[in-house]
């Protein structure tokens, strides 16, 4: 299934679930499968709109999109 390569190509989605794992799905203990699902939306609306990434000069991804 992996190609040689595939590594890299990646890279940005492994990043962002590790991210994700790390930040939000590590430091709670989920009920049911629906409270997983609305923390998980409640966390990336708060990765895309409030949490600065350094990679982006300290910007929010949403702000980046906007202005592009």
């Amino acid at each position: 299934m992996d190609g040689r390569g595939r590594a890299m190509d990646n890279v940005f989605t492994e990043r962002l679930w590790r991210t994700v794992k790390y930040e939000e799905v590590y430091l709670k203990n989920y009920d049911t499968v629906p409270m997983a699902r609305e923390n998980l939306s409640r966390y990336f609306g708060f990765y895309n709109d409030e949490r600065p990434h350094q990679t982006l000069g300290y910007q929010t991804p949403a702000r980046v999109y906007a202005t592009a």
